[in-house]
């Protein structure tokens, strides 16, 4: 058994990374759909509420509150699965969580680009908004990311992928430590 949690500032590539992980019939738990069922529970759009929701739920029962959701979902995966990729990890409380939960069956994978790349990528899948028009920059996503405790997330990761490099450079790296992690579990 292998959990392989990925780390990354908005724009980074962890769903990149995590379509890879699809590809190779390896399950995907993305943590942001936690997120986005509670925004529907609460009668809120996920596209605009998605950040204060995110905020709400830790502040309401605690920062590792979205970790404790996505663990059933894990560990449901893992009955038909060797191994399962968590995309979207935010802190070092959810670090501490997984770790808790997997040992040393927890892999944290840190995904990393320069700002003005990760604002490119946005900007071309459209995710990218000014704050003059209502939205959040990706100034704003990254404080806020980084004000849940992104950076000593990053800190602790086992594994830095720089994604730097052209999209099919990054693939392969990706692809080279899932089946790598698929091949320990065999």
């Amino acid at each position: 058994m292998r959990v392989i949690g990925l780390v990354g500032l908005p724009g980074s590539g962890k769903s990149e990374a995590a379509a890879v992980a699809r590809e190779l019939d390896i399950p995907v738990v993305t943590m942001g759909d936690v997120i986005r069922a509670e925004c529907r529970d609460r009668g809120l759009d996920p596209a605009s509420e998605h950040g204060a929701v995110a905020k709400a739920l830790r502040e309401e029962n605690g920062p590792a509150a979205i970790a404790e959701r996505s663990l059933p979902v894990i560990e449901q995966q893992l009955e038909d699965s060797e191994t399962v990729v968590v995309d979207g990890i935010r802190s070092e409380v959810e670090v501490t969580q997984f770790e808790a939960a997997f040992g040393d069956d927890f892999r944290l994978v840190s995904i990393e680009a320069p700002f003005e790349t990760r604002a490119e990528r946005l900007d071309l899948r459209g995710r990218d908004v000014d704050a003059s028009e209502g939205g959040e920059s990706l100034e704003d996503r990254d404080e806020r990311e980084l004000d849940f405790g992104m950076g000593k997330a990053i800190e602790q990761a086992d594994l830095t992928v720089e994604n730097t490099d052209s999209l099919e450079s990054f693939r392969e790296q990706i692809r080279e430590i899932l089946l790598e992690s698929e091949a320990e579990n065999a």
